[in-house]
């Protein structure tokens, strides 16, 4: 392509600018076996967060259990005791026997709460467990994955390197109030900010255009001429 003009250059810098917008929209574009391995990855670690949650809760009431079972025991002693030393009668006995009793049925009742709560706290660490077997197993292919990721990466961006350098080049030797007009365009217009005129229409919005402003874009001249409907900067290929 000819460029005698510094339009013909400001199209180059967008085709630049197009190929490397592809570049850029190839690297977001995350392979689905890299993807899936993730969504696994995050799926395992709420799924343990989860689990680990009401783990906590449940070893907490274990505990708390446990210690009043320990505290109803203590209770079971001290009353033994204190019916060894001071229960002189039958009335006595049967006070301390009573009381012996009643800490006793207590006792049991919380033996029996305490059956479920340990099932379910075992059930929690094994289910633990093996959400973290899982994710040590998908540890080294995700990591694998991520590697090979960013290689394709990097190589995306060896790739534009050139078209980089090309336009940073071509940039340097266009009007800098040109440029900064055009890089705005550009981000309004979904990636274009030059387009030609094609048939006596502006290809960008397909407008007819007047003759006075076909040939004032075909000049080549700046500063750029633009559609009067989109705002694009107008060229004229056809005369070249």
């Amino acid at each position: 392509m000819s460029d005698t003009t510094p339009l013909h250059r400001l199209q180059r810098v967008q085709e630049l600018d197009l190929n490397l917008d592809r570049l850029r929209d190839e690297e977001l574009n995350i392979p689905d076996d890299l993807r899936a391995a993730r969504s696994q990855q995050e799926s395992l670690n709420n799924d343990l967060e989860d689990t680990e949650i009401t783990l906590e809760d449940v070893d907490r009431r274990v505990r708390g259990q446990e210690q009043d079972l320990a505290g109803t025991r203590e209770q079971i002693e001290r009353a033994k005791e204190e019916q060894d030393k001071n229960a002189y009668d039958a009335r006595a006995q049967s006070q301390y026997g009573s009381r012996i009793q009643q800490l006793g049925e207590r006792a049991d009742e919380m033996e029996e709460d305490l059956v479920p709560l340990r099932e379910r706290q075992r059930e929690l660490n094994e289910k633990a467990s093996g959400l973290r077997a899982q994710m040590r197993e998908l540890r080294p292919a995700l990591s694998a994955l991520e590697d090979r990721d960013d290689q394709r990466v990097q190589d995306l961006r060896q790739q534009g390197e050139a078209d980089r350098q090309e336009r940073a080049a071509l940039a340097e030797n266009l009007d800098g109030r040109t440029m900064r007009e055009y890089d705005m365009i550009r981000k309004a217009k979904k990636g274009l900010g030059v387009v030609e005129i094609k048939g006596g229409r502006c290809s960008g919005c397909n407008v007819v255009l007047p003759v006075s402003i076909q040939q004032k874009a075909a000049q080549g001249k700046l500063p750029p001429v633009k559609c009067p409907s989109c705002g694009r900067f107008l060229i004229r290929l056809d005369l070249q």
